[in-house]
């Protein structure tokens, strides 16, 4: 009895030096932060308390694709910047103009960031988005069958391709072309029978098509070292050519890849999930991640999914040219292609900010009628319109 009281009584001391140094720590948050981490407030920096409606948001997934806007002083992004709760830790502020007709967010890089941002702003009582276009955009690898380095693609799909089985190459059946295997199949060519709802975004045609006639308006950028590298692919394809606009499909996938055959596998898997109506050209982290949590929020009436567009940027080539190695091309090869990237990522983009700053009332307010199948693989929005895939 005595040892246990001895016990007892070490255990009241420790207890009581644990609550006093307690109480000298900053409180905390639910997350774990102390309260000194979080922002000083949420909302305007203007302060008003008035809902924002922008008629643009531009979505950039990492802090060099917003810099590239942001620094743009004739877009003036930086004069009424609003604090989201739920947006990145590191980048917490959505950035808006005067006005408040065009806004831009960076969501943090891979899926589950750019969901975790998108969701909060969706559904953040900041703005009301119900007639906001979004435009993603961001820098991608191109698939030189596609085009070339500072090529604009704009998007009608979105295919997560990295929703598969996956086997070491290694360890591959020698029947098989590659380590990856739709879910719930035995082969690589058989359509997936386990569906997550995630697999395939289809997004306005008709709306993608006049971003494409408005951005081909752009003088695109192109550089000596940019040509230099492409010079090492045939003359056949389309790499050797200079920077375009055009209609191209995105791959999205939080794994980095390089070379022909995870290319060539993910272009096989594009067009099985699209029953060959899509054409993989752009790699992506952040996609699908994007336009699942702004489907959710359609779905829940804060935003218009058919005022969507995803436009990716070529800053490098996702399989390598004749002479060079798969582990050069995704590791040490210099493409010349990234400021390249980011300087024809705002000469397209901004025609088309400019375009629906002119043209609202006329064109944009009311929408861009879609005469495809917009949403997803489930028909979550319930479109009158046939999938063009499932």
């Amino acid at each position: 009895m005595r040892f246990l009281s001895i016990q007892v009584a070490l255990a009241v001391v420790l207890g009581s030096l644990f609550i006093a140094e307690a109480a000298k720590a900053p409180a905390r948050s639910r997350a774990g932060r102390t309260t000194s981490q979080r922002p000083r407030f949420w909302g305007r920096s203007d302060g008003s308390m008035a809902a924002l409606a922008p008629k643009l948001f531009i979505v950039n997934l990492y802090d060099s694709e917003g810099t590239t806007w942001l620094t743009k002083k004739s877009l003036g992004l930086y004069a009424n910047n609003v604090t989201v709760p739920g947006l990145s830790p590191l980048f917490p502020d959505a950035h808006c103009t005067e006005a408040g007709d065009v806004c831009q967010v960076t969501t943090g890089e891979g899926q589950i960031n750019a969901a975790s941002s998108i969701m909060a702003l969706a559904f953040s009582p900041l703005f009301n988005l119900t007639k906001t276009y979004f435009m993603i955009a961001g820098v991608a690898g191109i698939n030189p069958t596609c085009g070339t380095s500072g090529s604009v693609a704009f998007s009608r799909y979105a295919v997560e391709v990295s929703l598969q089985y996956e086997i070491d190459p290694r360890d591959i059946p020698s029947n098989y072309s590659t380590g990856y295997i739709p879910q719930g199949t035995e082969a690589p060519n058989e359509y997936p029978a386990y569906i997550y709802g995630t697999e395939v975004f289809e997004l306005n045609e008709n709306l993608r098509d006049l971003a494409i006639s408005l951005a081909s308006k752009a003088n695109l950028t192109d550089t000596s070292p940019a040509k230099t590298y492409r010079a090492q692919f045939p003359s056949t394809a389309l790499a050797s050519n200079p920077p375009s606009v055009f209609a191209g499909d995105t791959a999205s996938s939080d794994n980095w890849f390089s070379g022909a055959t995870l290319g060539d596998a993910f272009a096989n898997f594009t067009v099985l999930v699209t029953n060959g109506t899509g054409r993989y050209c752009m790699t992506a982290q952040e996609d699908n991640g994007c336009l699942e949590a702004l489907l959710r929020a359609d779905f829940a009436g804060y935003v218009d999914f058919s005022r969507v567009m995803l436009t990716r940027i070529a800053s490098d080539f996702d399989r390598p040219p004749p002479g060079v190695s798969v582990a050069q091309n995704l590791i040490y090869e210099d493409f010349g292609g990234l400021n390249l990237a980011y300087d024809n990522m705002y000469a397209a983009g901004i025609e088309i900010v400019k375009d629906i700053r002119v043209n609202w009332a006329e064109t944009y307010e009311k929408g861009v009628k879609a005469y495809n199948y917009v949403g997803d693989i489930f028909n979550t929005l319930n479109s009158s319109i046939k999938p063009d895939f499932g």
